[in-house]
């Protein structure tokens, strides 16, 4: 018996060392683990130009606010560059307004020659693997993505035009077969005024139809080459503007001013950038039942809205678990559906998930985006003296 006394003295010594240890460890990890489960709010800052997608973010913030504990705040704005002003500007670190970017094109470029992205997001994000393989997001207007941002949605422009123009298996028409539609039909068509989004857009789509080699688009607008590039764009709207409406002194100054005029049977067309749009109209109502959308020649424009996380943010980890519920099943066919922003979806939804058909056609890319100020700034020199 008297020997087992030291190994129990041991033991007890043991016990008590333990004790000591895991009093201080709960000391130093509770309060951080009750960091981590306070409500983390991330400052998301998007476009609030529609109804249905302010709706869509305010259902995404609830659905976040329950299940993962962020607070999802949609700092909303007219255009991106607002955030992406505050982003640049923040060069020594010192402010962090910004954790979340709905961002592409020059915005996207601008952060990332900057240096201001978070970078490695397919990694960091899980439901990045649900991406459909088919989708041709590694590019942005001529800018390598790069793991610098991660797409959430899609976007390709269609015209949207009334029956009475269109056979109805037609889904195609030709920059010439829109010539003669016009000539046929007077002052009944338009476009958007650039250089507002869809208007500029427009001048992109034509001159990948026009051009004898619109891979050339997608490098940058070299000056040497510019005019050449162009002239068939030129020529063919100096051959379209007498037949449109107001002979082309006067365009719609945005494609929801358009719209309306379509609604209200002034024009007899319209553009979009969402391929879902024209039937989620007509379900909600808001769109003539005799409507459809057709690609602007063979190929459909086609770019992607994404998600980008700027470095000065101080909740990152909060910022990619939006990104990885923006990105679920669930979301996506939330934001797909019909009833509401009908966007279109980036990753493979479950058939049950959809009422209608994949509505993307053959696609090609946005050009470079120095061609942008190019067409925009031409277009105003030639048309709008």
């Amino acid at each position: 018996m008297n020997r087992r006394k030291p190994f129990v003295a041991l033991l007890c010594a043991v016990f008590a060392a333990l004790m000591n240890l895991n009093a201080s460890a709960q000391e130093s990890v509770t309060p951080a683990a009750q960091d981590e489960v306070q409500p983390t709010t991330v400052r998301f800052y998007a476009w609030a130009g529609s109804a249905e997608v302010n709706a869509y973010i305010q259902w995404a913030s609830r659905e976040l606010a329950e299940s993962n504990r962020i607070n999802l705040h949609h700092v909303k704005v007219a255009d991106i560059s607002e955030a992406v002003a505050l982003v640049l500007a923040n060069s020594a670190g010192e402010s962090d307004a910004v954790d979340l970017l709905w961002i592409n094109g020059e915005n996207f470029a601008a952060l990332k020659n900057a240096n201001r992205l978070v970078g490695g997001l397919e990694a960091k994000v899980p439901n990045s693997r649900l991406i459909r393989s088919d989708l041709d997001w590694h590019v942005d207007f001529g800018t390598a993505v790069e793991g610098f941002e991660l797409p959430w949605g899609i976007a390709q422009l269609q015209l949207i035009m009334h029956t009475k123009h269109v056979a109805p298996e037609q889904t195609v028409v030709t920059p010439q077969a829109l010539l003669e539609l016009a000539k046929g039909s007077p002052g009944r068509f338009s476009y958007p005024k650039p250089p507002s989004f869809h208007g500029t857009s427009w001048l992109k789509a034509l001159a990948f139809q026009l051009t004898d080699n619109p891979a050339i688009l997608t490098q940058p607008a070299e000056p040497a080459i510019i005019d050449e590039v162009l002239r068939p764009l030129w020529d063919y709207l100096d051959r379209l503007h007498p037949y449109l409406w107001h002979q082309g002194t006067e365009f719609p100054i945005s494609a929801g001013r358009q719209r309306q005029l379509f609604n209200q049977g002034v024009v007899d067309n319209t553009v979009t950038f969402n391929p879902n749009e024209v039937r989620a109209l007509q379900l909600q109502r808001k769109l003539a039942p005799d409507a459809r959308s057709l690609s602007i020649g063979a190929r459909a424009l086609t770019n992607f809205h994404y998600l980008a996380v700027p470095r000065a943010s101080r909740r990152q980890h909060g910022a990619l678990e939006v990104i990885n519920f923006l990105l679920s099943p669930r979301a996506q066919a939330r934001k797909a559906d019909p009833q509401g922003w009908a966007d279109p979806s980036v990753i493979r939804l479950p058939q049950r998930d959809l009422e209608s058909p994949d509505p993307l056609v053959a696609s090609h890319p946005e050009p470079h985006v120095s061609w942008n100020a190019v067409l925009e700034q031409q277009w105003l020199a030639r048309y709008q003296r």
